[in-house]
């Protein structure tokens, strides 16, 4: 399955799949005081009328854990927002998040959003942590909430902000907020690099190039990410290839990248090719039906599967089975999903 590109120069479809994406994204606040701010009274539950935003029983070491696996499978950042329901603040800046188009789609695109509870378990330590990369003129000031925090994908800190500096009179200035996420994101991949890379890789290992297109808002793009790095699938594709994504939004001359393979734009994304070491384009996702996207009709995997195996010189076919058995029981997971 495919979304089209029809309207992703526009990113009317990137902004609807963000809204819905970022719609469940949770965040905090601060009350304004320039002294160290504590919760008035801990416990506090949010105002009547008024949603939870933070999990004061979610563990911050395993909230991190979870974060880091995702931000080095998306190659993003992790921002954390320290507050809690008591926190007036805390819920402005989540409704910033939400209904800013240029905060939220900067959130959805290049951070994984962990929201901390201060009275969290190894909440306390954790923001001592981050508090340590403040300067001293910083700490000075005072720590309010939200207070936030920038981690790299391998849970390091890179820097952390103090909300106050945000704010214009009763509310955060969504201009100040969208430059602080621009100003620490992760820093655009050249996408010719990208393949270039992964086409010397090829050459020195003897093997061929997976090369998948993709873009954040693209819902089928994340599924078949996310289904190429479950464990044991990417054990058996990494004995054939070197696995390659372009970013088309994200990466520097991602769009452009893709027009020397895929002229024509018109089946949508993901839409992937496999390249031999010096980049020839093998054979493509484009089936008798046109782009397959993510293989889930029947039609759908048995392309992919004879993708596969039209170039398999070290999967056999046990393995190649384990691959078909796997997105048929996704693909059944897709047209029954579970019940709520």
């Amino acid at each position: 399955m495919s979304v089209t590109l029809a309207a992703a120069p526009g990113k009317w479809i990137g902004w609807a799949w963000v809204a819905v994406l970022v719609g469940g994204l949770l965040l905090g606040s601060r009350p304004a005081g320039a002294q160290e701010a504590k919760p008035a009274a801990p416990g506090k539950k949010a105002a009547a009328g008024r949603a939870s935003i933070y999990d004061k029983t979610a563990d911050a070491k395993v909230q991190v854990a979870k974060a880091v696996e995702k931000a080095r499978r998306d190659d993003k950042r992790i921002l954390l927002m320290f507050g809690g329901d008591w926190c007036g603040w805390c819920h402005k800046l989540h409704g910033l998040f939400k209904s800013d188009r240029e905060v939220a789609l900067l959130l959805s695109y290049e951070y994984v959003l962990v929201t901390v509870d201060t009275e969290a378990p190894h909440a306390e330590e954790l923001l001592e942590t981050c508090k340590a990369a403040l300067s001293a003129e910083e700490l000075k000031k005072g720590v309010g909430y939200p207070f936030l925090a920038v981690l790299d994908r391998d849970g390091k800190v890179v820097t952390a902000q103090r909300t106050d500096p945000l704010e214009v009179g009763d509310h955060h200035d969504p201009k100040k907020v969208a430059a602080f996420l621009d100003q620490w994101k992760v820093a655009a991949r050249d996408a010719r690099r990208v393949v270039d890379d992964a086409m010397a890789r090829a050459s020195s290992e003897d093997k061929r190039v997976l090369l998948t297109f993709s873009a954040p808002w693209c819902g089928w793009c994340h599924r078949l990410h996310d289904w190429m790095t479950q464990p044991e699938i990417a054990a058996i594709l990494d004995r054939e290839f070197v696995i390659a994504q372009v970013d088309i939004d994200r990466m520097t001359g991602g769009k452009d990248v893709m027009k020397t393979y895929r002229p024509d734009e018109s089946g949508g994304i993901p839409w992937f090719a496999i390249l031999d070491a010096k980049g020839k384009a093998l054979v493509t996702s484009d089936g008798p039906k046109g782009n397959i996207g993510y293989p889930a009709a029947p039609e759908e995997i048995d392309h992919f599967l004879a993708m596969l195996k039209g170039q398999a010189r070290h999967i056999d076919a046990g393995q190649l089975d384990r691959i078909r058995k796997s997105l048929e029981e996704n693909a059944g997971r897709i047209r029954r999903p579970a019940a709520h």
